[in-house]
């Protein structure tokens, strides 16, 4: 896992989750308490909700990416940076300035006067934007989004959302974003809970992960919350995000974001490494997750069958089929031990695989369970 400096700020596993606040100088933007138009206001907001509170970066925002309202052209959003720019000037705190923009033109002027990294919500849709951050040294967040500047994440199903985070390739700086939340009309809120399970999976492109999933709809539809009453469901999330290998977490609520995330990098597993021997121990908990390092690696995607082990106890078996399912599963390579009273099998989703296709057939029920469990 390449590690990310933002204007110093290292990024990545060897370092604590990041937190970046919110600052919107878009008068269109719904959360209002981070919304201004003067800098001198909009900087006292970012010295006292943001970096007091435990801000690492300030992303400004010069519009709202709903899809309700019309984009802004290069030309309106670099009418805004200017207060922007000044509001910068102003603050008093010490945090990386982010500026969130699709447009290369607004990056690079925003570069030229104090801010230290880009948040492209398009996902260089834009081909020139990693030019500008590459020929600046900077950061950039990438939010998965089809090759279309009115469209920011806006991507219709879960397994494009890798392919999109490669559109136009990475920079050496690049911190990946698989855009959580309803940026298009296709997208459910069933699909952002099925990126969340497979966030590990994006660790796979070997770049730090930002989410942004602050009282977002796909957790407040578990729990029946309002967004006013979505705090503990996205404090929940983000500690799950964090030990689930989330490096940046977006949110207007500071300190309880920070807390939350703190908590789960302490509880995260330990993986091993070695820098001088280049040993990194990966995060694979699937077969998805082992595919996606094959791929990165130019590895063999067969061998991901081989690559996650899972154990399973059984319970209630007759003789009969803890007889047959001892033999199959050494037949497989799998490993079955255990008493009269239980058993446990340990192998591979490949060796799972094997038992499901071999056991005969009028053991129908031990079949199914290993078809479930090589499906996973």
């Amino acid at each position: 896992m390449r590690t990310v400096y933002a204007a110093g700020l290292g990024i990545g596993d060897d370092h604590p989750p990041r937190i970046m606040g919110v600052l919107n100088v878009s008068e269109e933007s719904p959360y209002k308490p981070s919304v201004f138009d003067d800098p001198a206001d909009a900087a006292a907001y970012v010295d006292r909700e943001l970096v007091d509170q435990g801000a690492d970066i300030v992303d400004v925002g010069l519009e709202s990416a709903n899809k309700r309202f019309d984009v802004l052209s290069a030309e309106q959003e670099l009418d805004r940076l200017d207060t922007a720019i000044d509001t910068i000037a102003s603050v008093s705190g010490d945090a990386v300035f982010s500026i969130e923009t699709r447009y290369h033109e607004v990056a690079e002027k925003a570069l030229q006067n104090g801010f230290d990294m880009v948040n492209d919500i398009c996902g260089f849709a834009d081909p020139k934007m990693p030019e500008v951050c590459e020929e600046y040294d900077v950061a950039v967040a990438k939010m998965a989004s089809p090759p279309d500047l009115t469209r920011p994440g806006a991507i219709e199903a879960v397994d494009d959302i890798y392919d999109a985070l490669q559109m136009n390739g990475l920079t050496d700086k690049t911190i990946v974003d698989p855009a959580f939340g309803g940026w298009s009309e296709e997208k459910t809120l069933a699909d952002d809970r099925e990126t969340f399970h497979r966030l590990r999976e994006f660790r796979g492109l070997g770049q730090p992960i930002l989410v942004s999933i602050n009282r977002k709809n796909f957790l407040r539809e578990v729990a029946g919350r309002s967004t006013e009453a979505a705090l503990p469901v996205s404090l929940a999330a983000t500690s799950m995000a964090v030990e689930r290998g989330a490096h940046v977490i977006r949110t207007h609520d500071v300190a309880e974001t920070r807390d939350a995330a703190l908590i789960g990098k302490q509880f995260s597993r330990r993986r091993v490494r070695d820098d001088e021997l280049g040993v990194e121990e990966l995060d694979v908990t699937t077969r998805g997750d082992a595919m996606r390092h094959l791929d990165r690696v130019g590895g063999e995607r067969k061998y991901s069958a081989e690559s996650v082990t899972r154990v399973v106890e059984l319970r209630n078996l007759s003789e009969r089929e803890r007889t047959k399912l001892t033999s199959t599963a050494g037949d497989a390579g799998a490993i079955m031990t255990g008493d009269n009273a239980a058993a446990l099998v340990i192998g591979t989703h490949g060796a799972f695989e094997q038992i499901a296709q071999t056991i005969p057939p009028e053991f129908d029920r031990l079949t199914a369970v290993f078809v479930e469990l090589s499906e996973l």
